[in-house]
């Protein structure tokens, strides 16, 4: 789920990241070089340090990658590199993967990587109690052996096509600490400063580190309540880089000025109207696909982002392998959408309440939403919620009728064949579809699969898709080297560099 959404790491990875954050003070400081200390402004506070614990979207910004490492790395462009393991082989059934852990490698705490780390990491993420974004698509591992100190062997129940990229989401733990909420013990190029709740949290650069040591001395990200604010404390100095401009009113400040850069990424977020599928009225795929064809979405992208974002028909990023323009598969018009509802046995329109987390740019979407519906007879009960409610209410008890979250993770589409998914879309079609796909033996076969699931979910209008979040970094024109993508919403920070 997204950027505040819990799971981007769902997304949880449900990128339900949950993001409430309160009021930075930081500044950003005037030295350059090696010795830098980066200031960045972020609307995404965790809501702890774990990502297998529902820190969502916040905790994935500021730790992944720059305090906790994986066997592999999701690159800023999607692409999969080896990190921790350097190299693996699969078998010819592929059934079991052998990794081989880097050398020399240390956790914070100092104690040596070995493949019992590596184990008890991802156990972690398939435990029980796991609110990880990958837990279900790893739950086909059946067996975890440790050869030796340096060699990991995962069995699986059946093929997993996608087995390196979902490591890539698995951090490695080490034992430093016994509460990864509040503390860390990862092998980053950074160790954890200073967490200041409700203002800053600080990651120091790190001697240790097995690679490249990072170009800055120190980063803090600065946490704020909301988008004007951001962009203010970027134009005060009081930080050098915006991870993500959530006002596009607020860029005509930094356009066409030198003293800043902005970027406009390639971005994974989707907004979605999403239906609870076991619930009527949203149990009726004719309901659901009026409901997506009453909604302007052009007008409602128009008003939230200005020129800024774009339009999706499905769950497909344009960054998917699987991507496919399906914008007109449920389009705007409000006269089918009559049709569409009469023939459902709705003429008369019927009332819903949508369950709407209270941060931005949900409120407004909702308020959208409630005028476009009204226009078919159909009428819309706002019920504001915080984003722990929204996951306790809606993500874990499944208890609503429609809500607005985000999503921010690639790759996601495959959530759609989970029928105990939040949403409840059970097409027993596209699970196998799904299923198929994750054991398909080329790339090529995986693509074909999910281009299906992906045309399927869309004719079902299994949720309203209304559209894919820009990706705007803005900051100093004297900082680089920073990422301009909001793949999953991570921000590696170690290249960054002041002049």
């Amino acid at each position: 789920m997204r950027k505040s959404t819990l799971f981007a790491t769902l997304a949880v990875g449900v990128t339900a990241a949950l993001a409430l954050a309160g009021c930075a003070g930081g500044s950003s400081s005037s030295s350059g070089g090696g010795d830098a200390s980066i200031a960045i402004g972020s609307l995404y506070e965790p809501v702890n340090l774990d990502n297998t614990a529902g820190g969502g979207q916040g905790v994935t910004e500021a730790l992944n990658g720059n305090v906790y490492e994986g066997l592999f790395k999701l690159t800023d462009d999607g692409k999969v590199e080896p990190l921790l393991a350097t190299t693996y082989t699969t078998s010819e059934d592929g059934l079991t993967y052998t990794f081989t852990l880097r050398d020399r490698v240390k956790f914070h705490s100092g104690k040596a990587l070995t493949s019992a780390d590596v184990k008890r990491s991802i156990e972690r993420v398939t435990a029980e109690d796991s609110q990880s974004a990958r837990k279900s698509q790893l739950a086909v591992i059946s067996d975890i052996a440790t050869p030796d100190d340096k060699t990991v062997k995962i069995t699986l129940k059946s093929r997993s096509i996608s087995l390196p990229y979902n490591l890539s989401y698995v951090w490695i733990y080490g034992p430093g600490t016994k509460n990864y909420k509040t503390a860390e013990d990862g092998t980053g190029p950074y160790t954890l400063g200073t967490w200041k709740r409700g203002s800053s949290l600080s990651l120091e650069r790190w001697s240790g580190y097995w690679g490249d040591k990072a170009k800055n001395k120190e980063v803090e990200f600065d946490y704020f309540t909301d988008a004007s604010a951001l962009s203010n404390a970027l134009t005060t100095k009081q930080v050098d880089i915006v991870t993500s401009i959530q006002s596009p009113d607020a860029l005509s400040t930094f356009k066409d000025n030198k003293d800043y850069t902005i970027s406009d990424g390639k971005s994974t977020t989707k907004e979605l109207l999403a239906f609870n599928d076991k619930v009527a009225p949203f149990n009726n795929t004719e309901v659901r696909k009026a409901v997506y064809s009453a909604i302007d979405t052009k007008k409602l992208l128009n008003s939230i982002w200005g020129d800024y974002g774009t339009l999706i028909g499905s769950m497909v990023p344009p960054s998917d392998p699987w991507y496919e323009d399906l914008t007109k598969v449920n389009p705007y018009d409000v006269n089918l959408a009559k049709k569409e509802l009469a023939e459902a046995g709705f003429a008369n329109g019927f009332t819903f309440t949508l369950d709407t987390p209270t941060y931005d740019p949900h409120p407004a979407v909702a308020e959208f939403l409630k005028s476009e519906l009204a226009k078919v007879g159909i009428t819309v009960n706002i019920n504001s919620i915080s984003a722990d409610e929204w996951y306790t209410k809606v993500f874990k008890n499944h208890d609503f009728t429609a809500t607005l979250q985000e999503h921010v993770n690639d790759r996601d589409v495959v959530w759609y064949g989970n029928p105990d998914f939040y949403w409840g879309y059970d097409n027993p079609q596209v699970t196998k579809w799904v299923d198929e796909a994750e054991q398909a033996t080329t790339t090529a076969e995986q693509t074909a699969k999910l281009k299906q699931v992906n045309e399927q979910i869309a004719k079902d209008a299994a949720s309203a898709w209304l559209y894919l979040y820009p990706q705007i970094v803005v900051a100093d024109s004297n900082v680089t080297g920073y990422p301009v993508n909001g793949l999953n919403s991570q921000f590696f920070a170690y290249d960054i560099v002041k002049k």
